[in-house]
């Protein structure tokens, strides 16, 4: 039963989804964002890692300070995914993609942030880098803008990529409190 509950999860977040942006069924990439803070508010001593999230699902949800989805919508679905799938193995953490903004999407906003929306996970500053066009995270996931929801398998491949994700399907998908979140469906 297992199987066929995470083969549904991957149905329900790829459903309907054609689009021309995101890394959708590719090996995800490594994260290389530099700064980061802790789920407590204080910055990270390294870069966080994809392995850093732990092995089962990974979620990774891209904002900007002054995006007014990211704030309507884009939090608040996190906020949602999060109280109910933290303790389920799945990995969580916030980047803030600063292509444009700069002087408002600050690294200060990270903590701001994570205290109004009570999330106790990894926030990330990715800014763009000289000679680059735009943030790590945009440029190696292939995203659109924010708010950016991306979800990883735990194979590492990209199964969602997409400016929404419904998170009461997501949940509905995962319905039972036995779904292993680490089991990969056979090919």
């Amino acid at each position: 039963m297992t199987v066929q509950k995470n083969w549904t999860i991957k149905l329900v977040l790829l459903k309907g989804t054609s689009m021309q942006f995101g890394n959708l069924h590719r090996l995800a990439p490594e994260l290389r964002v530099e700064t980061w803070i802790g789920s407590d508010g204080k910055e990270l001593i390294r870069p966080l890692k994809l392995a850093d999230l732990g092995d089962g699902y990974k979620i990774i949800f891209c904002f900007q300070h002054w995006c007014p989805g990211c704030h309507s919508r884009g939090f608040p679905t996190l906020k949602k995914l999060h109280s109910s799938l933290k303790s389920k193995n799945v990995g969580f953490a916030v980047i803030q993609t600063v292509f444009e903004g700069e002087d408002v999407n600050t690294v200060e906003k990270l903590r701001l942030n994570q205290e109004q929306y009570f999330l106790k996970m990894p926030f990330g500053h990715d800014v763009v880098q000289d000679g680059d066009q735009y943030p790590s995270f945009m440029a190696d996931y292939r995203t659109a803008g924010t708010p950016w929801f991306t979800v990883i398998d735990p194979s590492g491949a990209v199964v969602f990529a997409d400016f929404r994700l419904d998170a009461d399907r997501l949940l509905e998908a995962l319905g039972e409190e036995s779904v292993d979140m680490h089991r990969v469906p056979d090919s």
